[in-house]
């Protein structure tokens, strides 16, 4: 539903919400954590007011314009389009989707679709996006930031408050990348918070390689200056790959795949946040202080990725997001020639494809 111009902060609204959840979390953790011994299971019972809202919400929620169209409604989905719009002018946007929706009501079997090798740039960045995500540490400091702190020489209350600490900064954090990402664009915040991310996880490595050990414990000054780096970290995650990681999938994929693409990366985004929460505390034993420089190695791996393999999406209507790959240095050498897909969709030439040619 959102503007090309408007999408990434919108879009960003997402993340926005999760990470205030994670911040409410922590706080209502925090709180009844000094509720003996029944704090934990009001804890537990109050996840059920957010989904209670969230099950009335879905009553309330509009439908989008391409549900509509796709479905057939196309008179009521112009009309929803011209109120979100405001403005009578959508003719060639809403021209744009009625062809999209014919396009994807042609594909029958979206998965097998989105395995074709004019879909291979959506594909791979489907995968990549949410695993690099999760890659980056961020579920291993908030899950485990009260371990981590509590290991360093914390007691129980300071390191929970440390990790209250660590969730404000991730939705403060937020603001930024929704003030900034539909002016600076996708690639800029996704290379500037890898590199920030990269150099918190290695001073952070150092500093535990030397200061602290099984026969030592963190200074007073050391044990801050660890908790202010890792808040450094926080917000980079925070204004880059945090929103960045969900916006840039949703974006690019065709009406036609776009149901089977979010699926896979939501899917793979689960699949990584489980295997990382479940090996984390064997990692760090193992690792010890090396745990961080194992992220630190993804994310340099995923940084030079975003430099070499993905296109800047700002400002590009969705429905034209197939030229940008076809213009990209590498993808344009993967994509099969604009005849061949033509012929494969078996519908013609959509809008995108004309203004190409």
């Amino acid at each position: 539903m959102a503007p090309a111009h408007l999408r990434g902060a919108l879009n960003m609204m997402f993340q926005l919400a999760t990470t205030l959840g994670i911040f409410t979390a922590n706080m209502i953790n925090y709180g009844t954590g000094k509720i003996n011994p029944w704090g934990w299971r009001l804890s537990l019972g109050l996840a059920a007011v957010p989904a209670f809202l969230m099950t009335v919400g879905g009553f309330f929620l509009p439908e989008t314009p391409n549900s509509l169209i796709e479905r057939g409604l196309e008179e009521k989905g112009r009309r929803v389009l011209e109120k979100i719009r405001g403005t009578h002018d959508v003719d060639a946007e809403f021209q744009d989707m009625v062809e999209a929706s014919e396009l994807a009501n042609s594909i029958k079997h979206p998965f097998r679709n989105i395995m074709e090798r004019r879909n291979r740039p959506q594909l791979v960045m489907a995968v990549f996006m949410p695993t690099f995500q999760i890659l980056t540490g961020i579920n291993s400091i908030l899950f485990y930031a009260p371990v981590l702190f509590q290991s360093m020489g914390f007691g129980n209350n300071a390191s929970l408050y440390s990790s209250v600490m660590t969730g404000a900064v991730l939705a403060s954090s937020t603001l930024v990348s929704i003030a900034t990402v539909d002016r600076w664009g996708r690639k800029v915040l996704l290379i500037g918070g890898g590199i920030q991310m990269i150099i918190c996880q290695v001073i952070v490595a150092v500093i535990l390689g030397v200061k602290f050990g099984n026969d030592k414990q963190l200074s007073k000054e050391f044990s801050i200056i660890v908790v202010v780096i890792i808040c450094l970290f926080v917000a980079a995650f925070g204004w880059s790959w945090g929103p960045l990681g969900w916006t840039v999938p949703s974006e690019i994929f065709p009406l036609e795949t776009r149901s089977a693409g979010q699926s896979i990366t939501v899917s793979v985004n689960l699949f990584f946040t489980f295997a990382i929460a479940q090996s984390f505390l064997s990692l760090l034993c193992s690792f010890k202080f090396g745990i961080f420089l194992f992220f630190a190695g993804w994310i340099t791996i995923m940084t030079v990725f975003v430099i070499v393999f993905l296109p800047e999406t700002k400002g590009v209507p969705i429905e034209e997001m197939i030229l940008l790959w076809r213009k990209h240095w590498f993808w344009k050498k993967v994509m099969p020639p604009l005849q061949v897909e033509s012929e494969s969709r078996g519908t013609g030439v959509g809008m995108a494809d004309v203004r190409e040619l």
